[in-house]
């Protein structure tokens, strides 16, 4: 398994071709449906790949959350995905994926893990409705493998959203959030149900007016019809958008590439690009500079984003 990430953060030089790498893994058998399935997680999230350590039971946790582990003098929570899922796995899950969420670190406990794909990002899907709804909102894009295998990008923010191993999103994080006086409009893109629903509490607090998509894909054709809509009234785009807000990851387009077509297209002159991730490394804000990202901003952070939003509009 060291062998299988030794050159991960190599892996970094992807961002801003619209390709990324993702760890296959598997959490057994789903009686629901007889199979077993195959998930993936960012290989930029990814820390390190291990058996699972001795793990300390704590009360009162969640169900999936299997207690803490000490790495190199640290805990870390472990949570079973299996568990969290609905998967009944026919044996106990002994290998950990350590990951790294906005400078947070957990472990997940999965059946197995199988290799690093690398792939476009145009290659993952929105997924169907059938898997939305079976899965319960967790998967966030599905591509399928020359075997036929189909890969679900499993929205880890939605799990430590739900295990608490997140930051909380209850009403007092929003309560200090002082409303614009001045009439903005902002565009978001996140694939993250749960990175959406807190942008929406965020920007409702702010009194901002708001469009979303849940993909860059759809976030670019969107972008293009308010320019297209201030080009036939005779304005500039910047007198009817203010700000994107992009997330890094999503299906058909990620945020890299969407920063890209947006600083590239002299209509969005002076609209700037707020990068809003949970990938938290200093890489990453480096890559988002590079592709001309105006600042940069860590996901589940209310008070933070709506400071930086209000920095960005010049309020």
């Amino acid at each position: 398994m060291s062998e299988l990430l030794k050159k991960i953060d190599a892996r970094t030089k992807l961002a801003g071709t619209n390709k990324l790498e993702i760890l296959l893994f598997s959490l057994g058998v789903d009686q629901r449906t007889g199979r077993k399935e195959t998930f993936g997680i960012n290989v930029f999230k990814v820390r390190e790949v291990m058996r699972t350590p001795e793990i300390t039971t704590a009360p009162e946790m969640p169900a999936s959350v299997e207690g803490m582990v000490s790495l190199r003098g640290t805990l870390v929570p472990v949570i079973d995905l299996a568990k969290y899922t609905g998967v009944v796995s026919e044996k106990k899950p002994d290998i950990m994926i350590v990951t790294e969420y906005n400078g947070h670190t957990q472990g997940f406990l999965v059946e197995a893990v199988d290799t690093i794909l690398r792939l476009d990002w145009s290659a993952m899907r929105v997924p169907p409705d059938m898997i939305t709804n079976r899965m319960g909102g967790l998967v966030t894009a599905v591509t399928e493998l020359d075997t036929g295998t189909l890969v679900m990008m499993m929205d880890v923010e939605k799990v430590l959203a739900e295990t608490a191993m997140s930051e909380d999103n209850d009403a007092h994080y929003f309560l200090s959030i002082e409303p614009l006086h001045e009439e903005r409009m902002v565009f978001f893109a996140d694939d993250s149900a749960v990175a959406r629903r807190q942008i929406e509490r965020t920007l409702g607090a702010m009194n901002v007016r708001y469009s979303m998509a849940p993909n860059g894909m759809q976030a670019w054709e969107s972008l293009q019809k308010i320019a297209t809509q201030a080009e036939l009234a005779g304005q500039k785009t910047s007198e009817l958008l203010h700000l994107v807000l992009t997330d890094v990851e999503m299906p058909a387009m990620d945020g890299y590439m969407l920063t890209r077509m947006v600083k590239s297209d002299p209509r969005f002159a002076g609209i700037p690009v707020l990068m809003h991730s949970s990938l938290s490394g200093n890489s990453n804000q480096k890559l988002g500079e590079s592709v001309g990202v105006d600042a940069y901003v860590s996901k589940f952070e209310p008070q933070k984003l709506s400071m930086k939003i209000r920095e960005m509009l010049k309020l």
